[in-house]
């Protein structure tokens, strides 16, 4: 006969409201017999099913039904559950151990596991039994503060007391195996808090969701096959900072609206090929509540956003542009999360995921929470996401957003708004440790990526190793060569030379960082008009200027980075709402832009002077940097073995005939690239290919070539073969 239970206890069980249901319900030797215990509320008869037969149970308390069984050894078994004509059969969430192991929740509670989406979240699994496979999902989450976690969805009618999770002690997880869950199944985790009260929340690890607004976690099991390993194998070898890198940035919903990750894999894989970029950049995919924020307030950090299709779908993506040969950067937040009650804020009723103290854990400016970075498993749920992308998804890097953000504890503060860290400064020392480690565990993780910052002050070795106290990037956006330059470029050019200072500046730092070079949506957006529409002068003077903008971010030290529809001189603000105004290329003048810079960028992969050197001071000499008067840059570019190429770029709105060009050596030079060319729209001034540069000293050099620069434009020159 089974031992009779505490009625508390057996009613907090028929509610979902215990904290450990295995401990009454599934199978349990009891004097020499095993008892199997159920719950199914309303249920007519139930019966146990093994190898050795069939064996009715008891009714023993609102809904909880139990069977002796014969010996001492736990079978495997079915339950037969009738409800009026009706008999269903089923495996038991209860009968099954946890999923996760203690290196599992050692790992868990040390903050170190780094495949953290395997043991947390919804995971199929397949497990073998006498009766034949068992397929369901083991679901796990991180709730210590939680009295009762249950699992709700479309599998239960989302009523979770027959589905209550079990606490694996002093971890903070609960676990429960669910049978006959599989992958395409709605979910939600409702969470009885402190106080008592039932919050359904999306799964913080979901894979998938459902299309926003709709807010449930979708049960995912990849059966994505990849075929980009000749790419991994050759991103395992090479060298970032020494490598062609142009970035296209894009936003996913307004490149061409109405794409989905299937048709973008083939219309933006064909046209970043033509236009040469070697990667792409995407704006968050990350899943977001709202699609103005561009993907910024994530709300689900393990799941794509579903808005373009399915996880292998964005899978199938960055595989077609790895097999195309260009690579995959992805914008990732770490810095701060959206207040939505279904989502990560208060989780288990507490300030779980986001700092406590409100002058740390609320982000003033964007009306969302901060990462508590100190705590083991905030930091570790995030690592584990940084390599998460990285692993499952290939992605060649991350872009960190607003890594001041995170950096300064009174960032966007007033006095007596932020509190000190522990030596009494504004140093956010858990987030310097977190990004640290996170740029540590990517680069262990993935060989071959890089890791960039989006960090806008003046904050001491970004991009130093962290084995040097330095934050660990690959590469850091160079904001002061963005601000200084589009300040310089929406003057007159005649007034251009009073700003001289301005455009040069950038050279006095460049090699302080491994440096990025971006000309971003940030810059389009915010009633900040489109970039073209900065510039001074009518249509073709400002087509002239883009052109000669572009060709002197390609040249000067560092990668480069464009937001779509500045490739070909977008004249409209930037809006998520519409596609890019593809009509503009009908006009010679825009298309002229995006032809040329197609043809800038393959001359750039082509031309190791222009990228190889791209953080050693040794790879750039100034030929002149005071030509204000004719609003002129002139320097070089050299590559390991010295091999040169020479820059001219002319901001002035009038061409230089006879300009004296010094250069460090004499004989031929070719031009190899002019911004002016009329295929692009430009007035053809030139120097018709070639140049020879006569033995004669001038600004240090031994020799001087006489050549003509066109107006707001730009010409490359390098040694005749």
């Amino acid at each position: 006969m089974p031992r009779r239970l505490d009625q508390a206890v057996l009613a907090d069980i028929a509610r979902g409201t215990h904290h450990d249901p295995h401990a009454v319900l599934g199978p349990h030797p009891e004097g020499g017999a095993v008892v199997i215990r159920v719950l199914r509320p309303l249920a007519d008869a139930v019966e146990i099913e093994t190898l050795d037969g069939t064996f009715p149970a008891e009714h023993e308390h609102h809904g909880i039904w139990s069977a002796e069984l014969p010996g001492e050894e736990i079978p495997d078994y079915r339950v037969h559950t009738t409800y009026g004509d009706s008999t269903s059969v089923a495996d038991d969430p209860y009968r099954f151990m946890p999923m996760l192991g203690e290196l599992d929740l050692h790992l868990i509670r040390e903050g170190r596991h780094e495949r953290l989406w395997s043991v947390l979240g919804a995971n199929v699994h397949r497990l073998e039994s006498v009766l034949g496979e068992v397929v369901g999902t083991d679901f796990a989450v991180w709730a210590p503060n939680a009295r009762a976690v249950r699992v709700v969805g479309d599998f239960n009618h989302w009523q979770g007391a027959t589905h209550a999770m079990r606490t694996l002690g002093a971890s903070g997880i609960w676990e429960l195996f669910i049978p006959g869950v599989a992958a395409g199944t709605t979910y939600k985790l409702e969470i009885l808090d402190k106080n008592g009260h039932w919050r359904q929340k999306a799964d913080p690890m979901a894979r998938r969701t459902e299309l926003p607004p709709a807010t449930a976690s979708v049960v995912e099991e990849s059966a994505y096959e990849w075929g980009d390993q000749d790419w991994l194998d050759r991103r395992a070898s090479s060298q970032p900072h020494r490598s062609a890198m142009s970035v296209y940035e894009v936003h996913l919903g307004s490149w061409r609206q109405g794409l989905g990750y299937v048709e973008l894999a083939d219309q933006l894989t064909a046209y970043v090929t033509e236009m040469g970029f070697t990667h792409v950049e995407f704006l968050p995919v990350m899943e977001h509540p709202f699609g103005g924020s561009w993907g910024y307030q994530v709300s689900g950090y393990y799941a794509p956003t579903s808005r373009f299709g399915s996880p292998d779908e964005l899978r199938y993506l960055i595989d077609t542009l790895h097999r195309a040969g260009i690579g995959v950067l992805l914008d990732w937040v770490p810095g701060h999360f959206p207040k939505d009650e279904w989502a990560l804020g208060r989780f288990d009723g507490t300030p779980l995921y986001e700092h406590p103290d409100p002058l740390r854990g609320e982000q003033p400016d964007w009306g969302t929470f901060i990462f508590d970075f100190g705590r083991a498993e905030v930091r570790n749920f995030l690592v584990a996401n940084a390599v998460y992308w990285l692993q499952e998804f290939h992605a060649d890097g991350l872009r960190v957003d607003a890594v001041a953000s995170m950096l300064y504890l009174d960032y966007s503060r007033e006095a007596g708004q932020w509190r000190p860290n522990v030596h009494g400064g504004r140093e956010n020392l858990d987030a310097i440790a977190f990004l640290q480690e996170a740029n540590a565990t990517a680069y262990r993780s993935a060989p071959g990526v890089v890791m960039i910052a989006e960090e806008s002050t003046a904050w001491p070795g970004v991009t130093a190793p962290t084995s040097a106290g330095g934050l660990g990037f690959g590469l850091k956006w160079n904001m002061g060569w963005m601000n200084d330059t589009l300040r310089y470029m929406g003057e007159e050019p005649v007034h251009r030379s009073y700003h001289h200072h301005t455009v040069t500046f950038s050279l006095m730092y460049a090699f302080s960082e491994h440096y990025m070079l971006p000309l971003s949506h940030d810059e389009v957006v915010h009633g900040k008009g489109s970039l073209v529409d900065r510039f001074p002068g009518d249509h073709w003077q400002k087509m002239a200027t883009l052109r000669a903008l572009l060709a002197y971010q390609w040249t000067h030290p560092g990668k480069t980075l464009v937001f779509m529809g500045c490739e070909f001189g977008q004249y409209a603000e930037w809006s998520e709402g519409r596609s890019l105004d593809w009509w503009h290329l009908e006009d010679r003048l825009h298309d002229g832009v995006r032809r040329m810079l197609g043809d800038l960028n393959r001359l750039y992969r082509d031309t190791p002077p222009l990228f190889e050197r791209d953080s050693d001071p040794a790879g750039f000499r100034w030929i002149d940097a005071d030509d204000s008067r004719r609003n002129t840059l002139a320097f070089l570019r050299m590559d390991d073995a010295g091999e040169p190429v020479a820059v001219v770029v002319n901001f002035a709105g009038v061409p230089h005939d006879d300009y004296a060009l010094p250069l460090p050596r004499a004989g031929g030079w070719d031009e190899v690239f002019n911004t002016d060319s009329e295929s692009y729209g430009g007035s053809g001034v030139g120097n018709l290919g070639h140049v020879v540069a006569a033995e004669r000293s001038m600004h240090g050099f031994p020799a001087v070539a006489t050549i003509r620069v066109p107006p707001l434009g730009a010409v490359i020159l390098r040694p005749s073969a």
